[in-house]
């Protein structure tokens, strides 16, 4: 009678862990670059009441006799499909689409991924996110930046701030504009020509299992034992965008969370009604116990 109890027990508690999941995608629905989890259950052992016996000459085989203990948590997925792209016709807002992350790091050079590309220029001109992590990508004037990641040519990405405009391109091209009128000053002629310059390239990581990644918060990813490295040529890389399987960057718009609310809201159900139907198995295993008691009376 307790091993019912218990098998339901455990019911309950996995349940409460997959509503916890699908209660964080739900909260991250309008999260940019959000990917949403997925829990899995797997049966836990079984305790064996008779073994299987093979068919003789009086009579066949049977089966083994078994009953399960309860549930045990399987996996808790991190699902990488695509989110769709919003267009906000900002120039700082990239989304990739395809594979791939931006990497970013803080100045000690410590690595970072993310798929949310609403980027910002602070006050030295360099592309940051909105927690001030540097947006990392091989640029023209290397020698003159100072943040390198593992010898991969990897800089921070700056955009002087005297420039007249700058473009981002699918293939992560920076290109600025740069008004002609001071070097006609110098020269006391009047000129109105404009240049343009490549100052920069980001660069997207991939990884051969992207759902290894581990989640650090503020949109951002760390790698793991599991997840391959892209400073690893064996488990990972670094490329441009549209490079090596990467996806390309669509300049004005931000990856959605990938969150579908109304599979959310049926998995919400899904756990709710097995929470319940576990709490009625305790129940009704409490009422027999009642029963054994009451023989006494």
């Amino acid at each position: 009678m307790l091993r019912s109890m218990y098998s339901s027990i455990s019911g309950l508690r996995n349940f409460q862990q997959k509503l916890d999941v699908t209660s964080n995608n739900i909260a991250n629905v309008n999260t940019f670059g959000f990917k949403k989890g997925r829990v899995t259950f797997k049966d836990m052992v079984s305790q064996q009441i008779a073994g299987a016996t093979g068919p003789d000459e009086v009579r066949g085989g049977s089966n083994p006799r078994q009953i399960g203990l309860g549930v045990q948590l399987g996996t808790i997925d991190t699902v990488h499909t695509q989110g769709s792209l919003q267009s906000t016709n900002r120039e700082l807002d990239l989304g990739i689409d395809g594979d791939g992350f931006f990497i970013v790091a803080d100045r000690e050079g410590n690595p970072y991924y993310t798929r949310a590309g609403n980027f910002y220029l602070d006050e030295n001109g360099y592309i940051v996110t909105g927690d001030g992590y540097y947006l990392l990508g091989e640029v023209d004037n290397g020698d003159n930046a100072d943040l390198i990641i593992n010898n991969k040519n990897l800089y921070r990405i700056q955009i002087d701030p005297d420039v007249e405009s700058f473009s981002i391109g699918e293939n992560g091209v920076i290109v600025t504009v740069e008004s002609g009128e001071e070097s006609g000053e110098e020269s006391g002629e009047e000129s109105g020509d404009t240049t343009a310059n490549e100052i920069a390239t980001i660069q997207l990581a991939y990884f051969a299992n992207p759902e290894g990644l581990q989640k650090v918060g503020s949109n951002l990813y760390i790698e793991t034992a599991n997840s391959g490295s892209p400073f690893d040529d064996d488990t990972g890389g670094i490329a441009p965008p549209g490079e090596d399987g990467t996806g390309r960057i669509v300049a004005g718009t931000l990856e959605m969370s990938n969150v579908d609310l109304a599979e959310e809201f049926t998995e919400m159900i899904v756990a709710q009604r097995g929470f319940q139907a576990n709490t009625r198995g305790i129940t009704t295993a409490d009422e027999i116990l009642q029963e054994l008691m009451n023989i006494k009376r």
